[in-house]
């Protein structure tokens, strides 16, 4: 099979199967065997999804988001209402980590998804 001779996987689907974190083939299947092992296939459809190359991506993106939003946040909460230093570091703090392990689970997800529909990394 050449490379153009690929079936057409819909992208958005796939990343949104792995942003669920389910099987980014059959939507059903879990794709996560732990926080962030992904199974080596799924137990649904049988998917090979060892393919995977996430990587840094998903902690690279949560920083990123992350950042983006508790960034000017904190600047407003300051701004607005002058918190007391300690109270302000807790609730950022705790913000910050409750959001960053919300979503990189999430993030590898969508990364294995967008991989698997882009036919990336032996995702044949």
């Amino acid at each position: 099979m050449s490379a153009h001779d690929h079936v057409d996987r819909p992208t958005y689907p796939a990343m949104w199967r792995g942003w669920c974190r389910k099987c980014p083939n059959c939507g059903k299947g879990p794709l996560l065997s732990g926080y962030l092992t992904v199974h080596k296939t799924c137990a649904v459809c049988r998917q090979e999804l060892f393919h995977h190359r996430a990587d840094d991506g998903p902690a690279y993106l949560t920083i990123l988001i992350v950042g983006h939003i508790m960034a000017p946040a904190l600047l407003y909460v300051f701004q607005k209402w002058r918190p007391e230093p300690l109270m302000l570091f807790t609730i950022f703090a705790i913000g910050c980590v409750g959001l960053s392990l919300y979503l990189l689970p999430r993030l590898k997800g969508a990364i294995v998804g967008f991989q698997w529909a882009r036919h990336m990394h032996g995702f044949d």
